[in-house]
């Protein structure tokens, strides 16, 4: 696969706590050397992000994140925040709790509501596989489809594990029409983002990547596969 193809699906990630803004506007640098779909960054690092690329990039931010159990109100909040500060995308963490408690309607509402701050801006639903049985995952599925979400997405990279091919699988079978897959968490080769894309992710949620790009000195100028 060509490389500039792999990395235009990729959303290449900085969430760490202790991230600096040098390390962001490094980050950001090579969003737009290597380009990327966009980079996802942290809810306070938008507007700097934002300034500091102009139109040259797409900013994405994580809301209700990593655990995704505030209120809805704080997570429309958060989201309307984030757009007025720049962002381009915007991805979501459900209210596990309320899900595994089997309140679909609530979290099913929460989606919408999102989707409604969101209005064209992209909307990505993260429903933290790792935590979910198969039946829920299915269910996931469901609810993001129903909701009109852009996309559904695997992890947080926060919890125990992250994307797994198999989840990959599962979601191209049930997500309903129009839902893009993003995988996220773990993904650490160009191997590994080739097959995800293959099984039928559409975006790719990693800080790994272009790294591995970087290190193998990869001209991306050129139509350059691996």
């Amino acid at each position: 696969m060509d490389i500039k193809e792999i990395l235009s699906k990729c959303d290449h990630t900085l969430l760490s706590v202790t991230a600096t803004e040098n390390e962001i506007k490094a980050v950001l640098d090579d969003g737009i050397k290597y380009g990327v779909a966009s980079v996802c960054l942290a809810p306070c690092y938008v507007e700097f992000a934002k300034n500091y690329v102009g139109d040259r990039l797409k900013i994405c931010t994580v809301i209700g994140f990593p655990n995704g159990y505030q209120t809805t109100a704080c997570k429309v909040f958060e989201t309307l925040d984030a757009i007025k500060k720049g962002a381009d995308e915007i991805d979501m963490v459900i209210n596990i709790a309320k899900f595994k408690s089997g309140d679909y309607d609530y979290v099913l509402e929460e989606i919408k509501n999102l989707k409604g701050a969101c209005g064209k801006k992209v909307l990505k639903v993260i429903v933290e596989t790792c935590l979910l049985t198969e039946e829920e995952k299915i269910k996931a599925c469901e609810l993001v489809t129903e909701a009109k979400a852009d996309f559904i997405k695997t992890s947080t990279g926060f919890s125990t594990y992250g994307a797994t091919f198999d989840d990959i699988i599962l979601f191209k079978k049930y997500v309903g029409k129009g839902v893009k897959i993003k995988a996220a968490g773990g993904i650490k080769t160009l191997a590994d983002a080739q097959k995800f894309i293959q099984l039928g992710a559409d975006r790719l949620g990693t800080s790994k990547v272009v790294k591995a790009v970087k290190e193998k000195d990869y001209d991306v100028s050129s139509d350059t596969s691996y």
